[in-house]
């Protein structure tokens, strides 16, 4: 495909999630409709939609326009490249402008700047005050490749070489202690020994930052209650001897950890169902919990048009819900940390301060926030103990 076929496969993607399309659906769509689309292409496309879904208000500014069509040409404005060197109708490319488009587009200010609704840029600036901006402009950008070294089987520069051998250039990432952030080659870690022998795992810089912090000294039971895929309870494994356990509401997210923990030669064993307390006590109790991802919408940018106040209403709900829970599990003398991906001040502190009002004996020992930078996602986590 030519670059201007490319953009025009990207046109008709993103007119499909306009209409409600879940993006990924859109794109599996186009790509069996398209079975001349090679994995280049594929990959070509899913960036250019990615990147307009990132800068979705932006791009509308700069292109003049709703339409896919309209986002594409304030994509290419936004790149420094003039829309009529793409937008030719040659082999399979967008049409020309017409004289209404060359004329069209301003530039964006404010919300629309900012690529975000107004009422969740109000959010930001409640909760990030002169650092709002700098993040929301952060999550236009795309997120890095960050991989966490296990140091159970490598260290640094061993994992740097081994990658290295497979085509894949990384560099060690000050973010956190085993952290490496891929410069080159990022497709093919999935595939590579490396992962596939556990030496490495994908994982957020700030993720792997929060799971240094936690201490582990003198700790035998740690329960990871919302596990997801457990790349929290592997990092964690990572640094201790101690017995992990990781419980999800949906197990179905935990399916592929006990063939990770394996090839990480990590102990964790899988909870479908949790024993009541105090039969059922832990060291550590960590709660990941459900949330807005506002500060992971680099990755996921179709979440943040998708969030609405009564849904992050519904998620501050059920995080406190959540704590209360999880908190009954930690034994006298332990821990509960909370954390999330989130940089919203509802779903973080006023969630924490919440808890300690109304749950007596417990204090805040220590609390740390992750801003979206180049080498972490937006990041929260509290640690709590009991007076």
């Amino acid at each position: 495909m030519t670059p201007g076929a490319r953009v025009q496969a990207a046109i008709e993607v993103l007119d499909q999630i306009a209409s409600g399309e879940a993006a990924e659906k859109a794109l599996i769509g186009w790509a069996r409709r398209s079975r001349f689309a090679g994995s280049g292409d594929r990959a070509a496309v899913r960036d250019h939609v990615f990147q307009a879904l990132r800068c979705w208000r932006s791009y509308a500014c700069l292109g003049g326009g709703e339409t896919g069509r309209a986002r594409m040409i304030g994509a290419l404005r936004a790149s420094g490249v003039d829309p009529t060197t793409v937008f030719t109708g040659e082999g399979h490319a967008p049409a020309p402008l017409g004289a209404a488009e060359q004329d069209a587009g301003c530039v964006p200010t404010g919300a629309d700047a900012c690529d975000m609704p107004e009422w969740l840029l109000e959010q930001f600036r409640a909760s990030l005050a002169d650092k709002a901006e700098a993040n929301a402009h952060a999550l236009k950008q795309r997120a890095p490749v960050m991989l966490r070294v296990n140091r159970r089987k490598t260290d640094r520069s061993s994992a740097i070489a081994l990658l290295a051998g497979e085509g894949i250039e990384c560099a060690a990432h000050p973010v956190a202690d085993m952290a490496l952030i891929v410069t080159q080659g990022a497709r093919r870690v999935a595939r590579s020994a490396a992962y596939l022998e556990g030496h490495v795992e994908l994982q957020d810089g700030s993720s792997q930052a929060a799971m240094d912090g936690v201490d582990l000294h003198g700790v035998t039971r740690v329960l990871d209650y919302c596990a997801g895929g457990g790349g929290k309870s592997l990092a964690l494994a990572a640094r201790s001897d101690a017995r992990f356990y990781a419980h999800d509401a949906d197990p179905a997210r935990m399916q592929d950890l006990p063939e990770r923990a394996t090839r990480a030669g990590a102990r964790i064993c899988v909870l479908k169902t949790l024993p009541e307390p105090p039969e059922s006590s832990y060291d550590i109790v960590l709660c990941d919990v459900p949330c807005s991802g506002s500060g992971t919408w680099r990755r996921t940018p179709e979440a943040k048009w998708r969030l609405t106040p009564e849904r992050l209403a519904d998620l501050t709900q059920l995080q406190s819900q959540i704590l209360t829970t999880a908190a009954r599990y930690v034994a006298p003398g332990g821990q509960l940390i909370y954390a999330t991906c989130s940089v919203l001040t509802v779903e973080n502190e006023a969630r924490i301060e919440a808890f300690l009002s109304e749950t007596p004996g417990w204090v805040r020992r220590k609390i740390h926030r992750f801003d979206v930078s180049e080498g972490g996602d937006g990041f929260f986590v509290a640690h709590l103990g009991r007076d």
